[in-house]
């Protein structure tokens, strides 16, 4: 019925998706992870492809993945510490710490609570 070459011309094809408006960019990822509220899946060195269909973006990922135990993957509790520590400089915090004669811990927690603010975090471990 479709006659011939047992599939379309990939050129042919990425012209009919931009007369669509469907654009398709690979993505250089390292490392895909999807959690789960039971486990993690693991894709090392997979092939992402993002396509963007009018705005609607969808990632296909090509690879195989390893199951894992949930939260174990990657460095998602390593991240969110450096993500905390790295909104408060490490100045910041010695600054207070020693101005208030408190733990640089101490100095870090206040710091979080005033929201990074030097004088307010000081003014409530004095």
């Amino acid at each position: 019925m479709f006659g011939g070459g047992g599939g379309l011309n990939p050129r042919k094809m990425e012209q009919m998706m931009k007369q669509m408006g469907i654009d398709v960019d690979e993505i250089d990822a390292e490392e895909v992870i999807i959690r789960t509220d039971e486990y993690d899946l693991v894709f090392g060195d997979p092939d992402v492809t993002k396509m963007d269909a009018r705005g609607q973006e969808t990632y296909q990922i090509i690879g195989s993945p390893e199951e894992v135990e949930a939260g174990s993957a990657g460095s998602a509790g390593e991240a969110a510490a450096d993500d905390a520590g790295s909104a408060i400089p490490d100045d910041d915090i010695e600054l207070v710490a020693e101005r208030a004669g408190v733990s640089e811990d101490e100095a870090r927690e206040a710091l979080e609570a005033a929201d990074g603010d030097l004088a307010a975090a000081i003014g409530e471990l004095e």
